[in-house]
């Protein structure tokens, strides 16, 4: 199968990559607050370690570092299908409004529910990703709408989301000025990017979306392949082009929006890991998907150490780090393009 012998020539950066997070993994779980060894860690893993330990591991570190990788890696298969949808390198789900979209409808249903006055069904950890996914979802179907002239020209589908992305964060202002003072504060943390769901149920919420849908993307690595050709090209090798791409779109929709459900408008991962995976990999999308959410379950994972670690006792929102990282390497990108399609 093609998609096996990409992932072969892939190998060594996939194994790489798989080492990269172990690594983080095992110093992240380390430190923190409550700085817990390697060898403690083996003792509460086999039972024998104090309540404290397998608490902070077990309830607190844990279940916020499985929900990073979880993020980054839906983040970033995300991006990976809108620059294969659109042919541009700068396509992001933060950027084109797809985040913006799943982030307004968590605000909405915060600001419905405000005071305890609404159901505590709505904030269901099991919920939000629904509303998430409906927002942007949503969205998602207005730039494609808006974008349609005869077909859909990938050029005006990301400048309509660069629209349709300053809606949304209108829209937002305007909701957070009429919240709760405490509410907007909370609102205001989430969609700087802050994993605030640290909990295990906010895991088994959040997984099921990325164990069914990244699947479902990897097994669409050839329609992705074949949108890549110039028209009239993927017409004439028998993909019905604009079916293809509102499936994907509606892929890219759902895992961005479950990922903002849980961490937030985090940024730029959707449009570095997807990059950094073309260099590494090539531009087959066999090798480029699953490469790409290695990459950013990588970089979330390693953001999120920062985060914790930088000015603790004090949390810095993941998203802050984040874009730290991805502001410059957008500019480099920007600076460095040689055209608008995805040979930047």
């Amino acid at each position: 199968m093609e998609w096996k012998q990409a992932l072969i020539s892939a190998k060594y950066w996939l194994i790489g990559f798989l080492l990269f997070i172990f690594t983080i993994f095992i110093i992240s779980l380390s430190t923190g607050v409550m700085p817990v060894g390697p060898s403690e860690i083996l003792a509460v893993l086999q039972g024998s370690g104090t309540a404290k330990q397998e608490l902070v591991l077990y309830q607190l570190r844990l279940p916020r570092m499985v929900i990073a990788m979880l993020i980054g890696a839906g983040l970033a298969v995300s991006g990976a299908i809108l620059q294969g949808i659109s042919r541009n390198s700068l396509a992001d789900p933060g950027i084109i409004g797809i985040n913006a979209g799943a982030g307004l409808a968590v605000v909405f249903i915060i600001f419905i529910t405000q005071g305890g006055s609404g159901s505590g069904l709505l904030l269901s950890p099991f919920l939000l990703p629904v509303f998430a996914f409906g927002g942007a979802l949503l969205i998602a179907g207005l730039i494609y709408a808006f974008s349609w002239k005869n077909g859909i020209e990938p050029n005006r589908l990301l400048l309509m989301g660069l629209g349709f992305n300053a809606l949304c964060g209108a829209l937002l202002i305007i909701l957070q000025l009429k919240m709760d003072p405490r509410d907007f504060q909370q609102a205001a943390i989430w969609l700087t990017g802050s994993i605030w769901g640290t909990q295990w149920k906010y895991v088994w919420a959040l997984l099921p979306w990325i164990a069914i849908l990244l699947p479902l993307v990897f097994f669409k690595g050839r329609a992705l392949n074949v949108l890549q050709l110039k028209e009239p090209l993927p017409a004439a090798l028998g993909l019905h082009v604009e079916r293809q791409r509102r499936t994907l779109l509606c892929l890219s929709a759902a895992l961005a929006g479950s990922c903002v459900s849980v961490g937030g408008g985090i940024s730029f991962i959707g449009l570095l890991a997807p990059h950094l995976a073309r260099r590494l990999t090539g531009p087959n999308y066999f090798s480029l998907l699953p490469m790409s959410a290695m990459i950013g379950a990588a970089i979330l994972l390693f953001s999120d150490m920062i985060g914790r670690n930088l000015l603790a006792p004090a949390d810095i929102p993941i998203g802050i780090v984040v874009s730290v990282i991805g502001a410059p390497y957008f500019i480099y990108m920007l600076l460095t393009r040689k055209g608008h399609g995805l040979d930047a």
